[in-house]
């Protein structure tokens, strides 16, 4: 048996009555900026990836895999995360398969005489539409705007189909897979590109005719379109953004605005899928169960029921009544303040950031907000989760935009967002005058709920 390097799982034992042979990897970095991390394999779970194995690379860079596939299908090999495809790379497998590649700076490339004829086509459309993937993806290394970006997504669009003509490798249900991911991987790298930070955004009529005609329903018709691709469950949820975006209706949060997507859903079961993925925005255990009841007739599948709980789970250590996490953290003027420094008055906690637009947009209502109660035991307390390099600029926007409250600087996404799960801002936060949380999860300074809810506490 063929030797191999640094691997931490040398022998995956997978469905073994479907896989009687097992597929070997071989591969190497070939970089000259980044030096060689562990390399993750990667099977495709209900439109997720999940790691199977991880190998280490040798002094030379070299690493490779061997393991019993569960199925044939797409794997991904990279160095990424879970989470997108930035530096992880598809490829089919089947039982018997032999895959070897390099990993250059940027990509791959498969090298060798033993790759299957299923990744000899997948290799060709992964270097044909790579200047797409480069500046949709990697947009933090790429920098690209739509002034670029558009002609190159065009360029693609007229090539890919008379291309996938011409792509019959006598496997059918390669093949038929083909077909359907580069369709996805399209709609992916265009929608992705316009929900990434950009220097230069473009207008509604700038926008190539391709984003007007994108359709969940065209694309994901059934559960196995979205199951079967990498990033399925992803983008399911990015396309039905841009659809929404498209019919010029009111994006709305929480229930309401699930129960719009729905609309553009026809499968019941991708309905489910959907509603768990923009649980993420919850985080306050009373609005969770308020949500759940109105999307419970969609949570069909015993994986969706599993995902539920989970959830359901961790929300509940956040409930209401339950006591505040006790920071401490410097102010703009170099004192540190501490939760405890509050009792007494309801707080409200705003975390939020420099570079976040969204948070920008509240200050105003933050600061009618500041006038309403003033007089009040009410603090207001804003906490930075900006990185100690901005810190200058931290408090040039308090100066500049003359904010009130107390400003406190947490210097990244420190131990408070972990402890509220916060991972995406503006968040807001009320406690009541003993500490105890009222909601992790409070209304916006701009939405005419949140006054009464401090009201109530008074």
């Amino acid at each position: 048996m063929k030797k191999f390097f640094s691997i931490t799982a040398a022998l995956l034992m997978g469905a073994v009555g479907f896989a009687q042979k097992s597929v070997t990897i071989d591969g190497a970095f070939a970089r000259e900026k980044f030096k060689p991390a562990e390399v993750k394999l990667f099977k495709v779970e209900e439109g997720v990836p999940r790691i199977i194995a991880t190998s280490q690379p040798n002094s030379k860079g070299k690493f490779g895999f061997q393991f019993f596939p569960e199925y044939e299908g797409w794997y991904l090999v990279g160095t990424g995360s879970v989470i997108g495809p930035t530096n992880n790379y598809k490829f089919w497998l089947k039982p018997g398969d032999k895959l070897s590649l390099n990993i250059t700076d940027s990509s791959y490339v498969l090298t060798g005489t033993l790759n299957s004829k299923e990744n000899l086509a997948v290799a060709r459309w992964y270097k044909m539409a790579w200047p797409v993937e480069w500046k949709s993806v990697y947009f933090s290394r790429t920098m690209s705007t739509y002034v670029d970006f558009f002609p190159e997504l065009n360029k693609l669009l007229s090539r890919y189909k008379p291309w996938l003509a011409t792509q019959v490798t006598g496997n059918k249900k390669f093949d038929a897979a083909l077909k359907k991911t580069t369709s996805l991987d399209l709609a992916f790298f265009a929608v992705n590109f316009l929900q990434t930070p950009r220097s230069a955004h473009p207008d509604k009529e700038e926008l190539p005719d391709y984003y007007s005609g994108i359709s969940a329903n065209a694309l994901f018709p059934n559960t196995s379109d979205v199951y079967l691709y990498p990033w399925g469950k992803r983008t399911l949820s990015t396309v039905l953004l841009r659809e929404q975006l498209n019919s010029g209706e009111k994006l709305e949060g929480g229930i309401k605005g699930v129960i719009k997507a729905f609309k553009l859903i026809q499968n019941d079961t991708l309905k489910g899928d959907y509603a768990l993925g923009m649980t993420g925005n919850i985080k306050d255990y009373g609005k969770y169960l308020e949500f759940i009841g109105a999307v419970e007739p969609y949570i069909l599948t015993e994986s969706q029921k599993a995902r539920e709980f989970e959830i359901n789970s961790a929300l509940a250590t956040l409930k209401p009544g339950d006591k505040g996490f006790e920071f401490k953290f410097e102010d703009k003027d170099g004192k540190m303040v501490s939760f405890a420094d509050f009792r007494g008055k309801v707080v409200l906690i705003d975390t939020w950031a420099t570079w976040c637009g969204p948070c920008k947009v509240e200050i105003p209502h933050l600061k009618k907000l500041e006038e309403e109660m003033k007089g009040k035991e009410v603090a207001i307390v804003s906490i930075s989760v900006d990185e100690e390099k901005d810190k200058e600029k931290w408090k040039k926007m308090i100066a500049d935009e003359e904010l009130g409250g107390t400003q406190l600087f947490a210097k990244g996404w420190s131990d408070i967002t972990k402890y509220y799960k916060i991972t995406g801002i503006p968040r807001f936060l009320v406690f009541d005058k003993e500490g105890k949380i009222v909601t992790v999860d409070a209304p916006r300074p701009s939405s005419p709920d949140l006054i009464p809810l401090l009201n109530k506490y008074l």
